[in-house]
């Protein structure tokens, strides 16, 4: 092996590397030639590369038409839940004990989360076993730990005054006002901005710009009671910012969500000791942000909107999704006017 007179180090992105040359110019040259190219993404790619370096060039090449808020939550999803677990190991050296570990984590999240994380997972390894960096993928076998799935519930009275109660007043749970109001998803809400806000014919309507299905690109009315909120914002600004003015990431809209759930159980008589809220908390448990576009749809059946046009507001792929919500309503009517006949009420 050939002996070379002089080495220059540097560090990049936390990793130290050395360049070696005949003479102190030509190791300067070499050093700053590897530096270049790890700027600019072109890192030596082999199975030695951690798997933050390895993450990073997988998805500028292979998820170059995901959009910016999806990719944004993609990133944060991975950095916090994988990176900061497995980051600076090697590729190679990551075994399926280390993967299943990851996922367990995400145990009582909800089932969108961990389905998200695992193919999150699935793709970092799968990418780098068809690029021949490993032989075979340690996250190929994995076992979901439980999530909390359920079906979706529309608010109760109680919890409806709660909800509204605990908005009033206030910009952290705008993004949750626009799925009460406007039955967005709550990928949706994070993404909508001033300029998906207008008029015709003296109505206020909101471009809610979705990409989960064919039909989720949709305008849906703006009732006056959002729209007196958000009328004035700029158009490149967020509709639903954080507290700093920006657009929601997963970990900011998770506090916000928890931060709901805790003013909605003040509102609802929850007692406290010392700014902690003391069970029994008179919210239910199974409560989430979604249950808001449900009471949306819900809503629109009460008020008699024709299934074709809340399938459309809703931006539901198939009709049979709105009629299953419509159709709960209908039983539930029935079931009301039953009792009434029956003088139990």
């Amino acid at each position: 092996m050939k002996k070379f007179n002089f080495k220059k180090t540097f560090t990049f992105d936390g990793k130290r590397y050395v360049a070696y040359g005949d003479t102190e110019r030509d190791a300067i040259i070499k050093m700053l030639e590897k530096k270049k190219a790890l700027e600019e993404g072109k890192v030596t790619v082999g199975g030695s590369m951690t798997v933050t370096q390895w993450t990073e060039i997988a998805l500028s090449t292979y998820k170059p038409n995901v959009s910016p808020g999806v990719m944004k939550d993609m990133r944060s999803r991975i950095r916090k839940h994988i990176l900061s677990v497995i980051g600076d190991r090697p590729l190679k050296s990551v075994k399926p004990l280390d993967c299943q570990m990851i996922i367990n984590g995400s145990s009582g999240m909800s089932f969108s989360h961990i389905q998200k994380l695992s193919q999150e997972l699935s793709f970092i390894f799968s990418t780098a076993v068809q690029n021949r960096l490993i032989l075979e993928s340690p996250a190929a076998y994995l076992v979901k730990p439980k999530a909390q799935k359920g079906k979706r519930q529309s608010l109760s009275d109680e919890e409806r005054t709660a909800f509204l109660a605990a908005c009033e007043g206030t910009d952290r749970f705008r993004v949750f006002q626009l799925m009460y109001y406007c039955g967005c998803r709550p990928g949706e809400a994070i993404e909508c901005e001033g300029r998906d806000v207008s008029m015709t014919d003296d109505v206020a309507l909101l471009h809610i710009r979705g990409t989960k299905t064919v039909n989720s690109d949709r305008v849906v009315p703006i009732p006056e009671e959002l729209f007196s909120l958000i009328r004035d914002k700029a158009p490149d600004a967020p509709l639903a910012p954080n507290d700093r003015g920006n657009r929601h990431s997963e970990s900011s809209y998770d506090r916000a969500m928890s931060s709901l759930r805790r003013e909605m159980n003040i509102q609802m008589g929850c007692k406290m000791y010392r700014n902690q809220l003391i069970p029994p908390f008179p919210l239910r448990e199974s409560f989430v942000p979604y249950d808001l576009r449900h009471t949306y749809c819900t809503d629109l059946a009460a008020k008699g909107v024709d299934i074709r046009i809340a399938q459309r507001l809703m931006g539901h792929a198939s009709i049979n999704i709105t009629a299953d919500i419509y159709t709960h309503i209908e039983k539930q009517r029935i079931i009301d006017e039953a009792v009434k006949i029956l003088g139990k009420r």
